[in-house]
């Protein structure tokens, strides 16, 4: 086996002026960071201070009684519980019959269902569903229209049901 020789203290070929070059880059970018922090936070300060002063009171908003009505009715739809409404019309579902629409008129507890069926007989067993569904009472079929002037053609029906929303 021969002998290796390894000499860590050798002097170096390079230039010496290459490192100083990097370190002076590296003094700039430093530099240019720590300034471009102090404005980022002397920024931020003066956010801060302009943010925390309570702006001037400007004057009361007037308000009608109409949309002071209509919030309150828009309230208590968001508050009704459609949970219990939306299992109920789950578990009357009909093959064949699609909703379209369902609006509840919380004044009067009720709630107005409309869609379409694929025919009468499919209409009927759906409403047939529903009279029997937890939740709705005295359900009736409001309206029902033919499509077309087939007797079997698609139906399009509105149902109206008192909707117990405790």
């Amino acid at each position: 086996m021969q002998k290796l020789n390894l000499n860590f203290s050798a002097k170096g070929h390079g230039s010496p002026w290459l490192g100083r070059l990097v370190l002076a880059a590296g003094a700039a970018v430093c530099l240019d960071a720590g300034l471009s922090y102090k404005s980022l936070h002397d920024a931020l300060k003066q956010n801060e201070a302009r943010f925390a002063t309570p702006a001037p009171a400007g004057p009361a908003l007037k308000v009608s009684a109409q949309e002071v009505a209509v919030v309150r009715e828009t309230v208590q739809r968001l508050g009704l519980p459609w949970d219990e409404l939306f299992a109920a019309l789950e578990s009357a579902s009909t093959q064949g019959v699609v909703l379209a629409s369902i609006e509840p008129d919380v004044g009067k507890g009720t709630v107005t269902i409309s869609g379409d069926g694929k025919d009468y007989l499919a209409t009927l067993s759906y409403v047939s569903n529903l009279s029997r569904t937890q939740g709705l009472e005295r359900v009736e079929l409001v309206r029902h229209e033919r499509k077309n002037p087939d007797p079997n053609g698609p139906v399009s029906f509105a149902v109206s049901a008192a909707w117990s929303a405790k």
